[in-house]
């Protein structure tokens, strides 16, 4: 039934009988959850169940092992790209199937369906990757090494039961992930970044440069789109905020998202995006493609490395160059970090107003000093106070989003720009986040708070039919 996927017959394969007792130096399984040592505050019952399932796990690694050398000779690789997910797994199944019945090992039902999962992932996706990228409730993926893979979930750390066989087997499925995409790393290149299949965010960096393993980071990409109204439900906002930025977005002022990694710097710029109308046009630029604009008329623009002679490399610089000359009524970029600060900041003050894009900082003032900064790295040669004024004529507004200890994520802070006083950019705070005290479970205790300043935009608003009530400024006393 399924012999298109099977290879046509060579010469008889000589079989290789059962497999010989585990040993107790074989690696933990990703079949299950590593058993802590024996005694370790357990009744002997418990640690004699506890070694018997590691010897069970160790031997179906063993197991898992042979079969996929098998897979591996007998699948038609060739014929994989237009099966069926169904007809697929079950051509596996049969196969490991034959193979157990080879050499004589019996498994039960639970035991082979979590087998014929693993050689399906070995074969179609990412091996031991694959339950946690379809794990909802996992936002990122940290490997150190094989044999410790920590996952974050909730905004908090912790060590996954997941393991790889050994760093070879790392390897593979790094170099699986980066040849899809046309990119490499290898002693020469020691290092990349990618795209995943799903548009998550992938990192890598291997030995030598990585001493006890390769490293790899995997951003997993939010399929749902997160609205406005879906960041105030996880109090990452208020209404009132809420109010403050669509009428921003909606008049075209021009916005910077600030914050450090993983503090929702993305989400805040997706949510963001919702308020823009869809009779504009949109072009995004970005180093690795993430943002979800909801909008129907956006072009989508993505920067690339150089090859392996060192030629091809297209920069967002040189994306946003050509998005100026593309008709765009707003250029959003997913992060500015290098030279390209230039031109976002002279598309800002060119006619491209209500652009947007984010940047690695602390804290607002903290931003407006990388800018600085990154126009200096440019090799432009500008007096300070002319990159200041620069600055303060292109940006409008700075949005400050924090990873709190807890790990819940909130706008820590709206900062309007409101111009010069003589070599200093003026700012003021129009909302910010106060922290109160910490529960006993350390979870962070808050509330948002508006500082008491009207928006400098108050006239801009009302003018563009968004005239807020006076009382979304008074503060809680």
């Amino acid at each position: 039934m399924f012999s298109r996927f099977k290879k046509e017959p060579e010469a008889a394969r000589p079989l290789t009988g059962a497999l010989a007792p585990p040993k107790a130096e074989k690696p933990a399984s990703t079949l299950g959850r590593p058993v802590a040592p024996a005694n370790n505050g357990r009744t002997p019952a418990e640690a004699m169940a506890a070694e018997k399932e590691k010897k069970r796990r160790e031997r179906l690694t063993e197991l898992k092992l042979e079969i996929h050398k098998r897979l591996l000779e007998d699948l038609n690789l060739s014929a994989l790209e237009t099966a069926t997910e169904a007809s697929l797994r079950q051509e596996i199944a049969s196969l490991a199937s034959e193979a157990l019945d080879d050499m004589s090992v019996a498994l039960n039902k639970e035991d082979r369906q979590a087998l014929t999962q693993e050689l399906y992932d070995e074969v179609m996706g990412l091996g031991p990757l694959e339950p946690l990228l379809k794990d909802d409730t996992v936002n990122d993926i940290l490997v150190n090494g094989p044999k410790r893979i920590f996952v974050e979930r909730a905004g908090k750390l912790e060590l996954s039961d997941i393991t790889f066989r050994d760093e070879r087997h790392l390897l593979r499925i790094i170099d699986k992930i980066v040849s899809a995409v046309g990119r490499r790393v290898d002693e020469s290149n020691p290092y990349v970044d990618a795209r995943l299949a799903d548009g998550s965010r992938f990192n890598a960096m291997v030995p030598p440069i990585a001493v006890d393993g390769s490293l790899v980071s995997i951003r997993k990409f939010k399929k749902e789109k997160l609205k406005i109204e879906d960041l105030i439900s996880f109090g990452a906002f208020t209404d009132e905020m809420a109010a403050y930025l669509q009428a921003a977005v909606s008049c075209r002022l021009n916005i910077i998202v600030s914050g450090g990694t993983g503090s929702g710097k993305t989400t805040t710029l997706n949510a963001l995006s919702s308020f823009i109308d869809n009779h504009e046009r949109v072009l995004t630029i970005e180093d690795t493609a993430e943002l979800q604009l909801q909008q129907v008329h956006v072009g989508r623009m993505e920067s690339r490395p150089a090859n392996v002679e060192g030629k091809g490399a297209v920069t967002q610089r040189d994306c946003l160059r050509n998005a100026l000359r593309m008709r765009p009524d707003r250029i959003i970029v997913g992060e500015t970090r290098g030279e390209e600060v230039i031109d976002m900041l002279q598309a800002m003050n060119t006619g491209h107003d209500g652009s947007m894009t984010t940047i690695h900082a602390n804290n607002p003032r903290d931003a407006i000093s990388r800018l600085e900064n990154m126009v200096a790295m440019a090799g432009i040669e500008m007096p300070l106070k002319a990159v200041r004024s620069q600055i303060a004529s292109a940006v409008n507004l700075m949005v400050q989003a924090s990873r709190l200890q807890d790990g819940t994520r909130r706008m820590t802070s709206v900062t309007e720009i409101t111009g010069m006083e003589g070599e200093v950019i003026s700012m003021q705070e129009v909302f910010r986040y106060e922290r109160l005290g910490v529960e006993p479970n350390g979870r962070i205790i808050g509330r948002f708070n508006a500082t008491g300043i009207r928006s400098s935009y108050s006239d801009r608003f009302r003018q563009w039919g968004f005239d807020l009530p006076a009382s979304i400024y008074e503060p809680i006393v």
